[in-house]
């Protein structure tokens, strides 16, 4: 059966009664897959968000400009600079305690704390918007008006003065961004399941990963000339960096508006007011810990790995500038090569996701990722080298363990939860999103550097990996 879409014939999504029969991957093995062209088209929605992620998040606008110098008070950003012109470390023990280094660590502070009130929206929002999605059939809708909403949000920021008095817009901003984009993905990752069979959601949710990671480096060799050339220190540069990602958001996003199609309403989801999907979340939720008690702890033991996941971009950037000395190209440039290695180690890994299981990936992938976090700290006094080696290594094992992590929750999702499951997905990551955070935090607080952070995400990580340990899933068996 087909449904005619545009120009183009495409295969009907599956019907609930089907996907009911044939489990929680909507297309069987015996069904024909979705057209190269609405899996693409399904895969450029990481690609036309990266700019966002990569650009606006981790490392250019905020690392560089909202958390940077240019938002203290004038006097306290001149007491950094040093007699030859450069900048004050704030890595060194000697200079934690100064005014300019209290300062940048004060709005790194601020940053997290808009980040945790991006949290409690999406811990209220994600989980009862996908359960509306499910019920009604319109997560395409949704993920249009949360594109939309993330182009407007980075036009905004181009209002955003390099001036302290402008600092809690600039993050609010970007945080309500974060959120509307948790909330779009709901819809985005619930859609795989439409996209792909029980054969290829490892390597299909891959190559939205990849495509993604492969769009932020084409996003920040962008920006490179466009800061350098009117100056690292102009803020014009970066809202007009702001800009150019909100061009790219509504560009890129077009295939999917046009070519994917619309998801079907599942039988027998219950259509409920906004308030009472609550009720309807708090039963699904009673019901998932009775009848599909794995699901449930994965999604717990994953909300505390994948903020560990986030820390290591959230904070890296910042580490790399204030910890390392990086300058503001070199930390442009690691962004690009961070990006090449994630998503070249992303689409391969999809793969190998296929043939081995995702859980055995994620595993190894934190393993690694806890080693590396180690490394950091214990050979610091190497210099810049070391967090080239072991931050790449770190970003090559972020992208399998984000992929397969997605790729795991569509193959133990009940059939016809797929929205308010991967709503709840968001929300659990988003209610353990203060671990990282926290932990950075206590780190410093307690030893006094900027370097000991890097322990505390790690800590983060290996707390999640044992929790995971314990996850009883189903055996993976290789289809195809």
């Amino acid at each position: 059966m087909t449904i005619n879409h545009g120009s183009e014939a495409v295969p009907a999504p599956p019907t609930a009664a089907k996907t009911q029969a044939l489990g929680p991957i909507g297309r069987g093995v015996g069904e024909d897959p979705a057209p190269k062209k609405v899996v693409l088209s399904w895969a450029m929605w990481d690609w036309a968000m990266q700019p966002f992620n990569t650009v606006i998040l981790t490392f250019v606008w905020v690392s560089l400009y909202l958390t940077s110098r240019q938002f203290l008070e004038p006097e306290v950003a001149a007491s950094g600079q040093l007699a030859d012109g450069s900048w004050m470390s704030c890595a060194l023990a000697e200079n934690m305690a100064s005014e300019y280094c209290r300062g940048l660590t004060d709005l790194a502070e601020w940053w997290g704390w808009a980040n945790f009130a991006a949290g409690i929206l999406i811990l209220v929002l994600a989980p009862v918007l996908g359960q509306q999605a499910d019920a009604r059939g319109n997560k395409k809708k949704w993920l249009i008006g949360a594109t939309i909403a993330i182009a407007l949000i980075q036009f905004s920021l181009f209002f955003v003065e390099a001036d302290p008095k402008y600092f809690w817009f600039g993050a609010l901003a970007v945080a309500i961004g974060a959120v509307v984009s948790e909330i779009g993905g709901v819809s985005y990752n619930a859609m795989l399941v439409e996209v792909s069979t029980p054969a290829t959601v490892g390597r299909i949710s891959g190559l939205g990963w990849g495509l993604g990671y492969i769009g932020g480096i084409l996003a920040l060799v962008l920006c490179i000339p466009l800061i350098f050339g009117i100056g690292t220190d102009q803020a014009l540069a970066f809202k007009l960096v702001a800009v150019v990602c909100a061009v790219w958001t509504i560009i890129f996003a077009i295939p999917m508006f046009r070519n994917v199609p619309e998801s079907p309403a599942y039988q027998g989801a219950q259509k409920a007011s906004f308030f009472g999907s609550y009720v309807v979340l708090a039963k699904d939720l009673a019901k998932l810990f009775k009848h599909n008690r794995s699901t449930f702890w994965f999604l717990v033991s994953a909300a505390v790995y994948r903020d560990g996941l986030a820390g290591v971009f959230a904070f890296g950037a910042i580490l790399a500038a204030q910890g390392f000395g990086f300058s503001t190209i070199e930390v442009m440039i690691f962004g690009v090569a961070a990006n090449l290695v994630a998503g070249v180690s992303t689409i391969f890994a999809g793969r190998i996701d296929d043939i081995v299981g995702p859980k055995r990936l994620i595993v190894a992938t934190l393993a690694g990722l806890v080693l590396m976090t180690v490394a950091v700290f214990a050979l610091r006094d190497y210099g810049t080298i070391v967090f080239w080696v072991c931050g790449l290594t770190l970003c090559a094992f972020v992208g399998p363990a984000q992929a397969a992590s997605r790729g795991l929750l569509t193959r133990v999702t009940p059939a016809g939860m797929q929205g308010e499951i991967f709503g709840l997905y968001a929300t659990t990551g988003r209610v353990a999103s203060f671990l990282s955070p926290l932990a950075w935090a206590l780190f410093l607080s307690i030893f006094g550097g900027i370097i000991y952070g890097v322990l505390g995400i790690g800590l983060v990580l290996l707390i999640g990996l044992i929790m995971l340990l314990f996850v009883r899933l189903p055996k993976h068996e290789r289809v195809g």
